[in-house]
This record gives structure tokens, C-alpha cells and sequence, in this order.
């Protein structure tokens, strides 16, 4: 049996996110002017008539428009006990949506803290419960930094942030879910980002594990052994190679009072790192494949919000963790692998690794009775190809669930956009010596990977999310920091309690 490295200190230094939390908190808008706060933030629309002098003239001069994420600051403004009063570009009147009011508050938080502002204070106008949702959502997405190993941390940084509205009362519930969901995805932003050393699968395992135990959920970690006994051949093939021991982490959410006998199961990849093993990638870009665990990380976070707002369905969370090195034990190009479902994959490529840990995980979900899949991985280079880096790949067996899942991305802010799954690309997975062949050639990549998911899915309704090309920011945008973007996991919460 293989032995993990000594983890305690990368496990002690793992745990530290709520203490560091933004403190948010709605306010009634009645009393802004006496607001004591450093910032007080309205935000103006492209193109709308306005009789406030300041902008007046910043409009006559070109210094602002109201375009989506533009910044103006007036200072010791008249009227007011704020130390200044912030404009915040919101676009188009007609055009502003939750995910606006989103990158409004991240881009002031963003903007303001890097001048040393420690108090802010938005005026929402709107009544609409998801505009408290965003708003919080977005000042706390805003405020998060990737610096967590940096021995000298960036001292400016906000303390409070305050939302203004007509009813405080009204959108308390709105705003709380907006709050959870925010911390929960900073939890994911977090895990993507950790360094390889420091995040291995029984790490990740022992993060997971500590997470359920702080909120209540049910949390199994199944070692080596287990998965052997359970015949997950293909999950095992792929960690052969690492001196590091897999761990596949189940995470088991249970209403007190369900609304039905269905059951969702969240599959996440969590490959902690991908050397692509013997079929070993460029060295350009390898220190990314950090990342290749973003699908498990999105799948605890939402497990962790799922924990809070207490949907009226079952839901559990299916995280394979592996690490994919080369080694004299390594799995090899040409080595045929007997998967859990008994099917046997002829593993052409040990870099398509991450079909090979999913399969052995789906085939588990459906054994423990769930009756609608969804994964998330950072499966495939070709989606980047065919996507970009704006909309998460979705590939789906199930017409019907596929809108389900699209219509709670929408609602989300998290752009997907689906792709086909014909029954003629399967062809480009057949193998004269096994059942199956782990990939189809160069082209469509991205739909033959998600075909050999569909084998193991059978007739479960399934949906697959590529989000190899959305679950890293490289650069810094107005409302958020780059690295981890925490992508699905607004998705993951939104499907389930949307159920």
C-alpha cells in the first residue's frame, strides 16, 4: 500500500476562510446621507438624463459615461457624511441584470480597495431580491485575493460593505443566500489555486471532510483498497503512477422532508495534478495543471452552500482524486483497463485521464441511487477550442434535463452553451481489443470525450460541463482577481434548489 507524504502542515494551513470573510450587511436606504462610511456608491446607466451637476460635467468632459464597470469619485461630497461619493458604471438601463449588478459591486470593491478605502456603502434602487443576491455576491467574489502563500500580503483591503435598500427585511433571505453562495465559491477559488504539494488527493480529502463535518453533511472517503475491492480499475490505472494515494470523496446531503424520490448526483474531477503521465505534456504551461481538480473543488463548494440553503432534494457529491505522473509504475499507452460498470477501455492516451476517474465515479453515483448526473471537468483542450474561454461546454443524454441545467446556469451568470452528441461520434472511441478506446482522434475532441462519459451514464438522465476553458482567469478583470474563477458552482446550488 502506498504511503502519503506528510500532509498535517498543508491540512492545518488549508483551513482558514471564514475568519477572513468580508463582513456585509443590508442597510435601509432612507438614511444614506448619514451613512458614516468611506465610499457610498451609486451607480449610473449609460445614456440616462441625470440633473446631478458633478456628472454633468463629467459626461461634458468624456471622463464618464455610465459604461458597464467605469469608475468616477467626487470627494467630501455635499450633503452627505460619506468621505466620498463613487459612481459605478452600469451600462444600459435595459441591459441590467443580476450579473451586471454582480460586476458593478466586484468592481467597486475592487477599485476602492486598492486606494485604502475600508467602508463601503452601494444604493441598489432596484427591489428585486437577486439584485441583493448579486450585489453581496459580487462584493465578496470582489474582495477575494489569491495570496494566501505570499509572505508579504497586500495590506489594503476592505473591512465592511454595506448594501442600501428600500427594504432591508424584505431581501434579508436573498441576501443571505447570496452571501453563502459567494463564501462558498471563494472556498472553491481557493482549493483550484492551492499548490500541488500542498493540495494532494487525501489533502483534498481531509478538506472536503472537514468542510461536511462544519456543516452538517455526511462525508466518506473511500481509499485504495476499497475502490479495488469495488472493481474501479480505470480510476486506479490513472493513479498508478504517484507516490500519492487516491481517495474518492463522497459528500451526502439528505432534506429533512423531500419533495420526491429523485436524487442529483455531483460528479467533479480531481486530478490534484496532471503531468498528462506517460503521454507527459509540454513543460509550457504545466504549472496550471493545479487546476485539473477545478470540477471536484466546484463540487464541494456547492455541496457547502447545498449544506445551507437546504434544498428539498437529495443530493450527493462524487469527487474521484488522483495525481496523473509519470513513473516506472505508470500506466501506459495501449494497457486496457476493466472499468467499474465491467466495460474495458483501451487507454490509447494516459493524458485523457480525467474520462478515466469520471467513469468509475458515475458508475458509483448510479449504484447509490441517483437518478440525474451532472459533472464538471476540466476535460478537454479541444472545448477551449471550440469556446473560448467564455462558455462552459455542456453535452447532455437528456433533452429535457439539459434545459433544466442551462435554465439554472442562466439564472447563475455562468454562460454555457451546448454541444452535440450524435450517435456517429461514437464510432471514433471503437478499439479492436477492448470495448472501448479512451480517445477518438483530433477531431471534435471535446464531443468524444463527452461520448465516452455517455457510455457510463447509460440511461440516466446526464449532464456533462467542460469547463476547461472557464475555470481559470489569467488576467485580472475589473471584478475579479485572476486565477480560480469557481466555475458550476452557482450552477451546482441554483440546479438543486431550483429542483
Amino acid at each position: 500500500m502506498r504511503r502519503a507524504r506528510d500532509c498535517a502542515g498543508a491540512i492545518r494551513k488549508g483551513n482558514r476562510m471564514s475568519e477572513e470573510q468580508l463582513k456585509t450587511e443590508l442597510v435601509d436606504a432612507a438614511g444614506i446621507a448619514q451613512l458614516d462610511v468611506d465610499a457610498l456608491v451609486t451607480i449610473a446607466h449609460e445614456g440616462v438624463e441625470t440633473s446631478d451637476p458633478w456628472r454633468k460635467e463629467l459626461e461634458r468632459t468624456g471622463e464618464f459615461t455610465g459604461k458597464l464597470n467605469e469608475i468616477a469619485i467626487q470627494f467630501s461630497p455635499a450633503g452627505h457624511k460619506a468621505r466620498r461619493v463613487v459612481l459605478v458604471g452600469g451600462g444600459k438601463a435595459d441591459k441590467f441584470t443580476q450579473d451586471e449588478v454582480r460586476k458593478v459591486a466586484g468592481t467597486a470593491t475592487r477599485a476602492l480597495k486598492a486606494k485604502g478605502v475600508k467602508t463601503v456603502a452601494l444604493v441598489l434602487d432596484s427591489l428585486e431580491p437577486g439584485f441583493a443576491a448579486a450585489a453581496v455576491e459580487g462584493a465578496i467574489l470582489g474582495d477575494w485575493e489569491p495570496d494566501r502563500h505570499k509572505s508579504k500580503k497586500e495590506e489594503k483591503h476592505l473591512e465592511k460593505f454595506l448594501i442600501a435598500v428600500k427594504d432591508p427585511k424584505a431581501l434579508q433571505a436573498s441576501f443571505e443566500r447570496g452571501r453563502w453562495l459567494a463564501e462558498s465559491q471563494n472556498l472553491t477559488r481557493e482549493l483550484v489555486n492551492e499548490p500541488p504539494n500542498l493540495l494532494t488527493p487525501l489533502v483534498l480529502a481531509a478538506r472536503a471532510k472537514k468542510m461536511a463535518e462544519a456543516n452538517g453533511l455526511e462525508c466518506e472517503i473511500l481509499d485504495e483498497e476499497r475502490m479495488r475491492v469495488l472493481g474501479m480499475g480505470s480510476l486506479l490505472g490513472v493513479s498508478m503512477g504517484s507516490a500519492q494515494p487516491p481517495a474518492l470523496i463522497v459528500l451526502r446531503y439528505r432534506p429533512a422532508t423531500p419533495a420526491s424520490g429523485d436524487h442529483l448526483g455531483l460528479v467533479g474531477k480531481g486530478v490534484t495534478f496532471d503531468t498528462g503521465g506517460i503521454s507527459i505534456k509540454p513543460a509550457e504551461g504545466m504549472e496550471k495543471m493545479k487546476s485539473d481538480m477545478a470540477g471536484g473543488a466546484a463540487a464541494i463548494g456547492a455541496m457547502q452552500a447545498i449544506a445551507r440553503l437546504k434544498p428539498s432534494i437529495a443530493v450527493t457529491a462524487f469527487i474521484p482524486a488522483v495525481e496523473n505522473m509519470p513513473s516506472d509504475r505508470a500506466q501506459r499507452p495501449g494497457d486496457i483497463v476493466t472499468s467499474m460498470s465491467g466495460k474495458t477501455i483501451e487507454v490509447l492516451n494516459t493524458d485523457a485521464e480525467g474520462r478515466l476517474i469520471l467513469n468509475d465515479a458515475i458508475t458509483y453515483a448510479k449504484q447509490q441511487g441517483c437518478t440525474h448526473l451532472v459533472d464538471a471537468a476540466t476535460l478537454t483542450g479541444a472545448v477551449v477550442v471550440a469556446l473560448g474561454f467564455v462558455n462552459v461546454g455542456v453535452f447532455s443524454n437528456d433533452e429535457e434535463f439539459q434545459a433544466k441545467l442551462l435554465k439554472a446556469a442562466k439564472a447563475a451568470g455562468e454562460k454555457m452553451w451546448p454541444l452535440p452528441l450524435d450517435e456517429e461520434y461514437r464510432e471514433l472511441l471503437k478499439s479492436p481489443y477492448a470495448d472501448i478506446a479512451n480517445i477518438g482522434g483530433r477531431w471534435g475532441g471535446a464531443i468524444s470525450a463527452a461520448m465516452f462519459l455517455k457510455e457510463f451514464a447509460g440511461e440516466t438522465p446526464w449532464v456533462h460541463l467542460d469547463i476547461a476553458g472557464t475555470a481559470l482567469l489569467e488576467q485580472t478583470r475589473p471584478f475579479l482577481a485572476n486565477g480560480a474563477t469557481g466555475v458550476a458552482v452557482r450552477t451546482f446550488v441554483n440546479l438543486a434548489v431550483s429542483w
